[in-house]
Order: C-alpha cells, then sequence, then structure tokens
C-alpha cells in the first residue's frame, strides 16, 4: 500500500513550510497572502464579505486586517452605498508586496513540481482539483482559514513562528 494520503499531507505540509520561508523573506504570512489575494481580486469587498467567504466570523477577520492596515498594504473606506460597512482596497505599496509574493509563488511552484513532466504536472493538477471538488473545498481558499484561530506570526530569514491567540468566547 502506497498511503497516498499521507504522502499528500507530508508534501502539503512541506510545501506550507517552505512556501512560508519564502514569504517571510519579504515581509508576508500565508494568511496575509490570502486575505491580500481576496481584496485584489474584489476590490472595495467589505469585511463581513471576506469574512464569509473565509467562512469564519468577522472578529476574526479584523485581527488579521488591523496588521494590514497598520503596514500600509490595505486601505478601510466607509462605503457609500452603506455607511456601517468598510471596503477594503489594496494601496499602492500592497499591490508592489503582492507581485513581490506572486514572482516567490512561481519560483516555490517550479521548485517543488521540478522532478515532474510537464504532463506529470497537468494530470496531477487535474486529480488534485477532482479531488478537492470531491471534498467541496471552496477553490483558491485555503481549509485552514475555518479553523485557524488568526495567528500572529513573527517572521525572520528562514523562520515562521506564529503565536496563536485563544478565541474563547466566540461564536463560529
Amino acid at each position: 500500500m502506497r498511503a497516498a494520503g499521507f504522502l499528500l499531507a507530508q508534501l502539503g505540509g512541506f510545501a506550507g513550510q517552505h512556501f512560508a520561508e519564502r514569504i517571510a523573506e519579504i515581509g508576508l504570512t500565508p494568511p496575509e497572502v490570502g486575505v491580500l489575494r481576496m481584496i485584489a481580486a474584489e476590490p472595495g469587498r467589505s469585511q463581513r464579505s471576506l469574512a464569509e467567504h473565509l467562512g469564519v466570523v468577522p472578529s476574526r477577520v479584523v485581527v488579521l486586517i488591523d496588521p494590514l492596515d497598520q503596514k500600509g498594504w490595505i486601505e478601510r473606506r466607509r462605503s457609500s452605498t452603506d455607511r456601517r460597512n468598510h471596503e477594503l482596497h489594496l494601496t499602492p505599496e500592497g499591490v508592489k508586496r503582492l507581485a513581490r509574493m506572486a514572482a516567490q509563488a512561481v519560483a516555490h511552484e517550479n521548485e517543488f513540481f521540478s522532478g515532474l513532466t510537464d504532463d506529470e504536472y497537468a494530470q496531477l493538477a487535474d486529480l488534485l482539483a477532482k479531488l478537492a471538488a470531491t471534498h467541496g473545498l471552496t477553490p483558491g481558499v485555503h481549509p485552514g482559514f475555518r479553523t485557524l484561530s488568526f495567528a500572529v506570526c513573527q517572521t525572520a530569514p528562514g523562520t515562521v513562528a506564529c503565536d496563536v491567540p485563544s478565541a474563547a468566547g466566540e461564536d463560529e
């Protein structure tokens, strides 16, 4: 028996850690990348919309958005249609940061899959997409966002250390 599930988990953990180390070099964490990508894909989306897309309560999104705002990578603007809501937008610095991440992601992907031919890569991607759809995973959203108590991560080249705050008292 080959234990494909274990191999998939092993490779996923390896790839995730390696990617986290790559983007730490440019001052990003994986959750920050996910949120920046979602805001870039839909500029002006509300914090509530982002929370719904991630499948988490809005207070968890605030914990992740606040540091991005403080770093100057996103900005919150009052909605012109509903003054109770804030729209999220990337700043020019946020756009630059996301472009740097994209270059890291391409390098990571090329390195990670270097042992496969183009045909093998395409076949693997198709099979993984089929499995993801079978299990109802939302395309482009890491399932960890649904269970993650958003971590406060300190990054230094080659390391990612996260302190996960308690989510006690929050409604899921």
